[in-house]
């Protein structure tokens, strides 16, 4: 039997206001998607594309327009105070930036004991109990709780915000672009270390980033993000190596390549970026930039089509451009998990 969604977002839709007599930025538009226990879902993009913005909503950092936000079983898009202190347990956030994320005033055991401290009051041997453990889990000796954050590297740091993240014992955890300023061989330290412990604590992740090969290392599915707008979505795996709209064409397009005749096969016309203050046009988002762009791309937005491989693609040439993905049917798809 397959088992309800942790996270369940429906249309969610944010607004910025920017003036009384400017129109409010839409930042994220009508996205649909959803997140299975012990599943990680990559949410991938340029910026600005929306990702952190839909992240922060679900913390309830951001006020949702329109749309619906579940999360295990309960609707949490409008959630009073009183309630996201007491989601917060198990509802998590780790940052993108490690240097600003610890206050370098308090020792890491201090840092360490406010999410537990913050639901209830625990005693003081519990908490050291549960710093002792956590430490050795994310990589990090047993003294690092009598430190400060300025004795520690970004990518020490790094550890030390998921082992805060872990203390209240979550379900889901947000990585808003968690290795980004890391270097790249400190990225794949970090990466390895949040695939172990979602295996062993059974977490689930929403990951947030603008690297798609850094996405499908630990994703199960991902979804493409463009000017606040799901492009694609589908399996990891199926998606990096064959992608089908031409706005993931070209991220992929933008990864470096050993082999340089690999690198200009999957080179892509790229336009002109337009960054999501621009109003949005009456057709698809990524006309302006796409080569394959005709007429109906430019008057209507094409609606997210469901693909026999378990993907969704908004483009209206899908069946065109790729006959082996041609959609089942012509109705609207809302990003569901996998079984």
């Amino acid at each position: 039997m397959t088992q309800p969604p942790l996270l369940d977002i429906k249309d969610l839709t944010v607004e910025f206001r920017q003036g009384r007599r400017t129109p409010p930025l839409r930042a994220v538009d009508t996205v649909s998607l959803s997140i299975a226990p012990g599943e990680t879902v990559g949410l991938v993009g340029e910026s600005g594309s929306g990702k952190s913005t839909i992240g922060r909503a679900v913390l309830g950092l951001n006020r949702v327009h329109s749309g619906q936000v579940h999360f295990e079983g309960r609707d949490v898009t409008h959630a009073s105070s009183r309630l996201r202190r007491g989601l917060s347990a198990r509802l998590q956030v780790v940052f993108q930036d490690p240097y600003s994320s610890l206050n370098p005033a308090r020792t890491i055991g201090q840092t360490l004991a406010e999410p537990l401290l913050a639901h209830g009051k625990p005693r003081k041997q519990e908490i050291r109990d549960r710093i002792a453990e956590m430490l050795p889990r994310v990589g990090m000796p047993a003294d690092t709780a009598d430190r400060y954050p300025g004795q520690f590297s970004g990518g020490q740091r790094q550890r030390i915000a998921i082992a805060r993240a872990l203390m209240p014992e979550p379900r889901l955890v947000i990585c808003d672009e968690p290795v980004s300023a890391l270097d790249l061989s400190i990225q794949a330290q970090v990466m390895n270390l949040l695939a172990d412990l979602q295996r062993d604590l059974d977490l689930s992740y929403l990951f947030i980033a603008h690297d798609l090969p850094v996405v499908r290392h630990l994703s199960h599915r991902i979804v493409v993000l463009y000017r606040g707008q799901v492009m694609e979505t589908g399996p990891a795996a199926t998606l990096y190596d064959d992608p089908v709209h031409p706005y993931t064409q070209t991220l992929l397009a933008a990864v470096p390549q050993p082999d340089p005749t690999a690198q200009r096969a999957r080179t892509a016309k790229r336009g002109t970026a337009t960054t999501v203050a621009a109003p949005p046009p009456a057709g698809c988002v990524f006309a302006h930039r796409c080569p394959h762009a005709v007429d109906l791309c430019r008057r209507e937005r094409p609606p997210l089509l469901p693909l026999p491989d378990g993907r969704a693609a908004a483009c209206h040439r899908t069946a065109e451009l790729h006959p082996h993905a041609k959609a089942r049917q012509s109705q609207p798809h809302t990003v569901r998990k996998h079984s």
